[in-house]
């Protein structure tokens, strides 16, 4: 199975529970524990949604029972769009009675929903990537699987300028949201520490599609690397345009938050040849869990897992875990029995920290190869280092009450 057919089985499995909460099939069985994967299945950040309810999907089927009782999971189609999201978590919760949330592609829609599955009762984990989450708007029922913004730029751009120390001339590429002014923010922390001249940025909206203009006043600042702040679709389309214009001959390139496999199958090997990408995660990392994973995954879809679906079988794995350690669904069992918990996860050793909830992971810096020396289809990336950046607790302005 290619990952195009996936993709549409996926989408194709999505719509009952896209088009109304009550004719969910995975939603139906009696007494069960009732989950909620909300992403978006339409718009820009589609492809990243289809993946993720894999993930999901992938992890309720694994368990099938917690507490002797059957587990259930609602797609909940949040569209890119925090009203949606919101929306879309209180009907499940209401209509459902799910309480135990993993989704939130987008910072925005994220930051939302987590404060409703508080309201509601509920849990909500997810790897979206602004600070804020963990940080000064985070609270006791939210939990985040991805290292923050703060962690990727560490573990990309300060790396990157130690192997490239005349590099000093950057211009960055941001969309114009929360995720992308808290990469900005922490590169420039980290252009200023460094003596790195900043010679310009451009900002996009989540409905760009055209990057040309962006690229044109990246060339005319004759950086010597080119940062990309965006995600997913954006990112590619971004990507393959500067390639157009031939940046990759004149700078370095480097993508600050991939999205992983699924990103590199579409813009081909000979794009991504010498490009530089951060990563959450990759396939070939040699954990038990992630050895685990990428045989399940072979075994069902005949592919190797990408971020987004790793992404959400980690964090609804790590609900149903919580589940059972509490013996309990109840919202502050759950919380007390994930706060604190230290286990082998898919990057290797992984920890839930208790004062802000959120887990602490390596972040990978990955370097396109060249098409003749990957080993197999899914060789795209070597891993150049990898590292756990967070920012102290008390730096963070998380408060949990």
């Amino acid at each position: 199975m290619q990952r195009r057919q996936l993709l549409q089985l996926s989408a194709l499995g999505a719509l009952p529970a896209s088009f109304g909460l009550s004719q969910s099939a995975f939603a139906q069985a009696t007494g069960a524990i009732q989950f909620g994967c909300p992403v978006p299945m339409s718009g820009a950040f589609a492809a990243n949604g289809k993946y993720a309810d894999l993930g999901m999907k992938l992890a309720i089927e694994q368990y099938g029972t917690a507490l002797k009782r059957p587990l259930a999971y609602t797609l909940l189609d949040t569209e890119g769009k925090p009203a949606t999201a919101v929306r879309k978590v209180q009907e499940s919760a209401q209509q459902l009675g799910a309480r135990f949330f993993a989704g939130g592609i987008l910072s925005s829609e994220a930051l939302a929903m987590g404060k409703e599955a508080e309201k509601a009762g509920g849990l909500f984990i997810t790897t979206a990537g602004a600070d804020e989450i963990t940080g000064k708007d985070c609270n006791t029922a939210t939990f985040r699987w991805s290292v923050p913004t703060f962690g990727a730029i560490e573990q990309t751009v300060r790396p990157l300028i130690q192997l490239m120390p005349k590099a000093k001339r950057w211009y960055t590429i941001t969309p114009q949201y929360v995720f992308g002014d808290g990469l900005l923010s922490a590169a420039k922390n980290i252009f200023k520490e460094k003596g790195i001249e900043h010679v310009g940025n451009s900002y996009h909206s989540l409905a760009e599609k055209e990057f040309s203009g962006y690229i044109t006043n990246a060339i005319a600042a004759k950086p010597d690397v080119l940062l990309l702040l965006n995600f997913g679709g954006q990112c590619a389309d971004t990507l393959r345009q500067a390639v157009s214009f031939g940046m990759h001959k004149n700078m370095t390139i480097l993508v600050a938050w991939a999205s992983g496999l699924e990103q590199f199958e579409s813009l081909g090997a000979d794009l991504c040849e010498g490009l530089y990408f951060g990563a959450q995660y990759w396939h070939t990392v040699d954990s038990p869990l992630n050895r685990d994973l990428v045989k399940r995954t072979n075994a069902k879809f005949k592919e190797n897992p990408n971020y987004s679906l790793a992404g959400s079988y980690i964090c609804t794995k790590l609900l149903i875990d919580g589940i059972i350690k509490a013996g309990s669904v109840d919202q502050k069992a759950v919380i007390a029995a994930l706060e604190g918990m230290k286990y082998q996860g898919l990057t290797g050793d992984e920890e839930v920290r208790k004062a802000d909830h959120q887990v602490l992971k390596d972040y990978y810096l990955l370097k396109g190869k060249a098409k003749a020396r990957m080993q197999n289809k899914d060789d795209f990336m070597e891993v150049l280092s990898a590292g756990k950046s967070f920012m102290p607790v008390d730096q963070t302005g998380c408060k949990l009450s």
